[in-house]
């Protein structure tokens, strides 16, 4: 098998249903899905410990997940089924609302860091940002799944929730931002 095949080399590339520019709106989203996933592919990284298993194995399925919607976001012609599901980015809020029972509270914005894993959790978070407005930018153009919108939305917020808890399993402290109010109220405040 050979890894190259020569056929982007004028610039296009396939689609499932077509070919496109490689600066198209749908290649750039799912480019993007891409580089988020290879920061959690480095983060995974230093998360070998026995302290981080359930996040090292969430992060491994949410690499199969990112697949899913940069595999869902390549289908132009619709005549195969998505793969990104409502129930995906269910399991992502149930594990956003267990993290923040398991971080310090936080009351104000904090500054992306504390230590190495959950400094590249934060590029990932901020990365599944940036590829969540590609996928806006293209839903103005064409159809999607619905679904990647939403899970890569979601994604973002439990990538923060994570990085909160992999600081706290190892007594990191996040640094707050030193001229943020407080944004973040508990229930009973509200």
């Amino acid at each position: 098998m050979k890894l190259y095949t020569r056929t982007g080399d004028s610039g296009k590339t396939s689609l499932v249903g077509g070919r496109v520019d490689k600066d198209h709106l749908r290649v750039d989203a799912y480019g993007t899905i891409d580089e988020a996933n290879s920061f959690v592919g480095q983060a995974m990284t230093l998360l070998t410990d026995k302290k981080f298993e359930d996040i090292y194995q969430e992060l491994e399925k949410i690499q199969h997940e990112l697949f899913d919607c940069g595999g869902d976001l390549a289908i132009v012609n619709n005549k195969i089924p998505y793969k990104v599901t409502a129930e995906m980015t269910v399991f992502l809020e149930e594990r956003i609302d267990e993290y923040i029972k398991q971080a310090p509270p936080l009351e104000r914005f904090i500054l992306p860091g504390g230590s190495p894993a959950a400094a590249i959790i934060h590029i990932a978070r901020t990365v599944s940002r940036r590829a969540e407005r590609c996928i806006v930018s293209l839903k103005r153009e064409e159809e999607i799944n619905e679904h990647v919108l939403k899970y890569v939305n979601r994604l973002s917020d439990y990538f923060f929730a994570v990085a909160r808890v992999i600081n706290a399993r190892m007594n990191v402290k996040d640094v707050e931002y030193e001229r943020s109010a407080i944004v973040f109220r508990s229930k009973e405040e509200k």
